[in-house]
Formats: structure tokens, sequence, C-alpha cells
């Protein structure tokens, strides 16, 4: 009985996802398939967001956190947070393959939005942070919240982060 409920308890979030969001397209799992999932999306007439921020906004967030990851996160976590709760979160993520975070929960420090934003500029964004990410060779910045990641632990995390702000995406 305790694990029926563990399990309903983990699977309620797949409940909660718009149904549009779901048929549109496979879920992102690596960087390549967010390439191909921009590419959709800026082909689709009618792409929205149906969370609180307009899609240019959820493309630009995207990219910043990439970005971050590579120059650099305004207002990173203590060590400790990053050493326990930190860790441990990106070790469920990765266990259970996806994430789940609050959708409109800006990065701390992150310049703010623009709102409502240009999608074909915002698409550009993301595709350049994927190139530049991709294309890195150096020391990757801690994680805000996570901490330390190698190039592919940050690689599944920025395609678990694009996967579930996919959950927020409809393509018209």
């Amino acid at each position: 009985m305790r694990g029926m409920k563990r399990r309903t308890l983990l699977q309620a979030p797949l409940a909660l996802t718009p149904l549009a969001a779901r048929a549109d397209l496979p879920k992102v799992e690596r960087l390549q398939d967010a390439l191909r999932w921009l590419d959709r999306v800026a082909a689709a007439q009618g792409a929205r967001a149906t969370g609180a921020w307009p899609l240019p906004a959820v493309l630009e967030h995207l990219a910043q956190s990439i970005e971050m990851s590579l120059d650099g996160y305004p207002q990173p976590r203590g060590a400790l947070f990053q050493h326990t709760a930190g860790a441990a979160a990106f070790a469920f993520f990765q266990w259970r393959g996806r994430m789940a975070h609050g959708l409109d929960e800006p990065i701390p420090g992150a310049p703010a939005l623009a709102l409502p934003g240009d999608l074909a500029a915002s698409v550009a964004r993301l595709r350049a942070a994927i190139a530049r990410f991709e294309g890195h060779g150096g020391a990757l910045a801690p994680h805000f919240a996570y901490g330390r990641l190698d190039k592919a632990q940050y690689a599944r995390a920025h395609a678990f982060h694009i996967a579930n702000h996919q959950d927020e995406i409809v393509l018209a």
C-alpha cells in the first residue's frame, strides 16, 4: 500500500501535463533534440506557452540557463545546499529521467526576461547558447543549485530543463 501511494505521487505530475503539449512532439532528451524542437517551434503558426511567461520569455530563460553554465550564475546557493539538497535533487532527476520545477521561477539573480519578447530572437539566442555549450571545451561554472557538474551531466540537466518547459509549449 505504501509503495502504491509513492508511485501515484510520482505519476501525478504526468497527469497535470497539458495534453496538447504532450501530443505535439516527442520529449527533448538531448540538446540535439532541442534544436529539432526549436525548428518546429519557429515554424509553427500560433506556437504559445500556456504558463506564466510568453513563449519568447520561456526560450530566453532556457538560453540564460545554458549561458550561465558557461559564464557563471549570479546568485549561487551556498556550498552546503549544493552538496546536499541540490546534489540530491539532481541525482533524483537523473534517476527518474526528467526534472520538475516551478516553470515560472527565474534563475536567481538572472536579468529580467523581456516580456513579451521576440520569438525569432529568442529562438536564435537559445540556438546560439546550445551551440556555444556544445563547442565549449573548458571548465564549466558550478550550477547555482546542483553544484559542480561535468559536461555530460550539464548537457543532461539542460535537456531535462528544456523538456520540463516543453510541457507548457503548444504548437498550433
